[in-house]
């Protein structure tokens, strides 16, 4: 099988470095390192699964991330002060980015050294003396989820891109990326237990249901909509999952893993310091009587779209408004510097600390219920029972024979500051006419896609560039 060399490592990094880390998966320290070269001694093949959770909180997840999934879209805007660029952040709010942009260096980066070390776990673990077949076959079936879940990210935000089993510099059809995709969720749906079977130590980690709901979610960004309705709908009737009675209530520490939860970062352990890092504080209330950085503010576009459906109880539960007190008794001066920020990121306990202990939510009972609508609609099958119910959750009317528009808007009313808005636009063709509505000129033939990093590319020369960049 052809390899090729990359002179700086930006992707061959990805397969020279696993991290170790504790027995627990609640105490992952993604910071802690050994060298792939002393795999053979000795060490438990859990541990290099366990370093593959630790990337999702590294500290990219709490500022690039944001940059590229919240900040360019219309729900939000930069935020923190006008003087404070959050070195890319600014052009990324404007649509200015550029190949030499941190934000998307950063995440390409990030996302191809975590499908590298799901790859070497899945490789020691197929060849590790476990003598209980069921335990190999679960670690394996986590590291193919995690694996698919990079390149997933991966491959809606650049389009064509490397499959490193393959090659690590000629970029694969999109249409190969997410194949690979598809079967590491099937072998990851056939080896991964149940939440319910996971003892509470283990709660957390991949699970059967975590890969259905991601392979639904790929089926959708496909348009293959039978697939992704009888995916979602395969979630929705295990009997596993199901929508918590109090929106509000989502993103408190009382309902983390709670029974809507299908996937999240596991930022709660028994020091601070094993949580995400900096996720709270980069978007905590900046200035006066503030706890944070202050930046992914709620935009005045979502704030309107919000009000303009009549949906108070998901607009007060995803916006922090300045001069408000929040359900915890904590009193946000009318003096902060911004006079919106993202309740979704506040941690009651740990506002301000530089290593938050707050879940990250990934994937959502609620959302499976909206690839269910909307492949739904596609395929003639009711689309309204789905949409419904999650719209009743927080008190909205239903609706009996509901639009796309309709499901793309709940999508946004429902999903806002969970980091898809971005691609939403994207792989439903509003992305023109809603950056216009907010202000800012989406090129189209270009601004689809993040283009491939020019550090890459100098390194790399035969790598192509994305179109228009």
């Amino acid at each position: 099988m052809k390899r090729k060399t990359i002179k700086f490592g930006m992707l061959l990094s990805a397969l020279l470095i696993v991290v170790s880390c504790n027995d627990e998966y609640l105490d992952v320290d993604s910071r802690a390192s050994i060298d792939a070269a002393d795999i053979g001694e000795a060490v438990p093949p859990e541990q290099l699964v366990n370093g593959i959770y630790g990337m999702l909180t590294d500290w990219d997840f709490s500022f690039s991330y944001l940059g590229i999934t919240e900040i360019i879209s219309d729900n939000a805007d930069k935020g923190s002060s006008a003087s404070d660029t959050g070195t890319d952040k600014q052009q990324l709010d404007a649509l200015e980015h550029t190949t030499t942009g941190p934000s998307i260096r950063s995440m390409w980066e990030h996302w191809y050294k975590s499908i590298g070390r799901a790859s070497i776990s899945i490789n020691y673990s197929e060849t590790y003396d476990i003598s209980d077949q069921s335990y190999r076959e679960r670690l394996i079936g986590e590291a193919k989820f995690l694996r698919a879940l990079n390149y997933f990210w991966l491959v809606r935000s650049f389009g064509d891109v490397p499959l490193q089993h393959v090659d690590y510099v000629i970029r694969q059809p999109k249409a190969d990326v997410y194949a690979f995709i598809e079967q590491d969720l099937l072998d990851a749906i056939d080896m991964l237990p149940n939440k319910s079977e996971y003892a509470d130590s283990e709660i957390g980690r991949a699970t059967k249901g975590a890969a259905q709901a991601l392979l639904a979610k790929v089926y959708m960004y496909e348009e293959s909509w039978q697939d992704a309705y009888d995916m979602a709908t395969a979630v929705i009737t295990g009997g596993e999952y199901d929508l918590h009675s109090n929106y509000e209530e989502l993103w408190r520490a009382s309902q983390e893993n709670g029974i809507e939860s299908i996937f999240e970062v596991q930022g709660r352990g028994e020091s601070i310091a094993h949580g995400v890092q900096q996720y709270s504080q980069t978007q905590g209330a900046r200035g006066t009587g503030g706890w944070g950085w202050g930046f992914n503010t709620p935009s005045q576009n979502l704030l309107n779209a919000f009000n303009a459906e009549g949906d108070v109880i998901r607009r007060d539960a995803t916006i922090i408004f300045a001069g408000e007190t929040l359900w915890d008794g904590r009193e946000v001066s009318a003096s902060t510097e911004n006079p919106m920020y993202n309740e979704k990121a506040y941690s009651s306990a740990n506002a301000g600390a530089g290593d938050g202990d707050k879940n990250v939510r990934i994937l959502r009972f609620a959302e499976v219920l909206l690839i269910q609508a909307e492949a739904a609609l596609h395929i003639g099958a009711d689309a309204a029972t789905p949409l419904n119910r999650v719209r009743n959750r927080v008190n909205l009317a239903s609706i009996n024979s509901p639009t796309m528009n309709d499901i793309w808007k709940e999508r946004r009313l429902e999903l806002a500051f969970e980091h898809d808005r971005w691609f939403d636009l994207n792989r439903t063709g509003q992305a023109e006419s809603a950056m216009a509505a907010d202000g800012k000129t989406f090129i189209v033939g270009k601004h689809e896609l993040f283009p491939i990093p020019d550090l890459q590319i100098n390194q790399t020369p035969e790598m192509t560039q994305n179109p228009g960049w």
